[in-house]
């Protein structure tokens, strides 16, 4: 398997320019195929995109998809790129190729302007936690990331058998210089068992974020070390949303009320009822 290189300063650039700009379009209801047959025209013809986005019109001209162009060019797009692009097309996923486009456009901002394993980590993990995109495979396409180094890709994989016991200020604290630091005053001798991964910021914000929601740590650390913003995707308002919502309600109420009958007659199958979605991440 051919791992993507890390690529130039102004390919990032390009990159953010070129999903931007399909975003923009899809918006203004450009079909998908024709934004791609365009675009490339408007690319900088000393990158390497412009053949990039040539190849992506084709294979979705032939299989309707985004995805799968994504993946068959591994040697130019991450994984982690062709992992939101792919999440954002299943006909199962809340997640818009909208956001997606959003998500992959600030990234590639960040990478363009002196990015770091630590702030590319944080953008990630919020992108896949805020938007329930599953952590295993998640993680399986961070952790393909040329960016980060044999430590960070031992500690991405290692995540998923943590997710769940441990508080994500906890993970960020406890691998930070700050850590590293307070254990020297009460043990001059200290050294820590695993390689240290955030710096002495990061732990502080970290540390004072502890058994709070840890959306307060992303935004924090997006004020204080300029890390990147995770898309939040914007509630619908219009009459149809609204409509949508009450459908919704009255489903609900429907299945309470089942739920009600069934207890009364002694013959409750909690399986006719699907699986709650607070689990539906642990099958990812």
């Amino acid at each position: 398997m051919t791992q993507t290189p890390l690529l130039e300063r102004e390919e990032y650039i390009e990159q953010a320019y070129f999903f931007r700009t399909f975003r923009e379009r899809l918006l203004d209801n450009w079909p998908a195929q024709e934004v791609l047959s365009r675009v490339h025209e408007e690319l900088l013809s000393s990158t390497r995109l412009p053949w990039a986005v040539q190849f992506l019109a084709t294979e979705m001209k032939h299989t309707g998809l985004l995805g799968s162009g994504f993946a068959r060019l591994r040697h130019y797009f991450t994984p982690f790129q062709t992992f939101v692009i792919q999440q954002a097309e299943e006909t199962t996923s809340r997640f818009s190729m909208l956001t997606a486009l959003l998500v992959l456009e600030r990234e590639a901002h960040y990478r363009a302007n002196q990015p770091t394993a630590a702030g590319l980590f944080v953008y990630q993990f919020e992108t896949i936690a805020r938007n329930r995109l599953g952590y295993r495979l998640g993680f399986e396409a961070m952790a393909d990331d040329p960016f980060y180094d044999p430590n960070w890709r031992e500690f991405i994989l290692g995540l998923s058998k943590q997710m769940g016991d441990i508080d994500f200020a906890d993970l960020v604290y406890l691998r930070s210089e700050h850590y590293v630091v307070e254990q020297r005053r009460l043990q001059p001798d200290y050294t820590p068992p695993v390689p240290v991964l955030f710096g002495e910021k990061e732990g502080k914000i970290a540390k004072a974020s502890r058994g709070r929601d840890p959306l307060y740590l992303f935004a924090a650390l997006q004020r204080q070390l300029g890390y990147p913003e995770v898309p939040r995707p914007r509630p619908r308002d219009d009459d149809k949303a609204r409509w949508e919502r009450v459908e919704n309600k009255l489903r609900e109420l429907e299945m309470r009320l089942k739920l009600a009958e069934a207890e009364l007659r002694g013959t409750i199958d909690l399986n006719q009822f699907g699986k709650p979605e607070l689990l539906q991440d642990d099958d990812e």
